[in-house]
């Protein structure tokens, strides 16, 4: 099983990023070779920096592998069926 690294860039208040985050809690057990990192585009510069790279304009931004994989919304099949490509 390969290694993955997840990025979740997230707001405040935003309900399109807390039902990601709840559907990834209830799926990540399935990929124990995945490194989720949680960053708040408000708090983080980290974030910022990957904002600015990838033009996100919308949260939240998930980025899989250094790759832009959504952003302003996710789709939880092609979502879990690219990380298990990647696995």
């Amino acid at each position: 099983m390969k290694s993955v690294q997840l990025q979740i860039l997230k707001t405040p208040g935003c309900q399109i990023c807390h039902r990601f985050l709840s559907f990834w809690e209830t799926h990540k057990a399935e990929f124990s070779n995945i490194t989720t990192e949680v960053l708040d585009i408000v708090e983080s510069e980290k974030a910022q920096e990957l904002v600015q790279k990838f033009q996100i304009f919308s949260s939240p931004g998930i980025i899989i592998n250094g790759e832009l994989f959504s952003t302003g919304g996710y789709d939880e099949t092609s979502f879990l069926t690219r990380l298990k490509e990647l696995s």
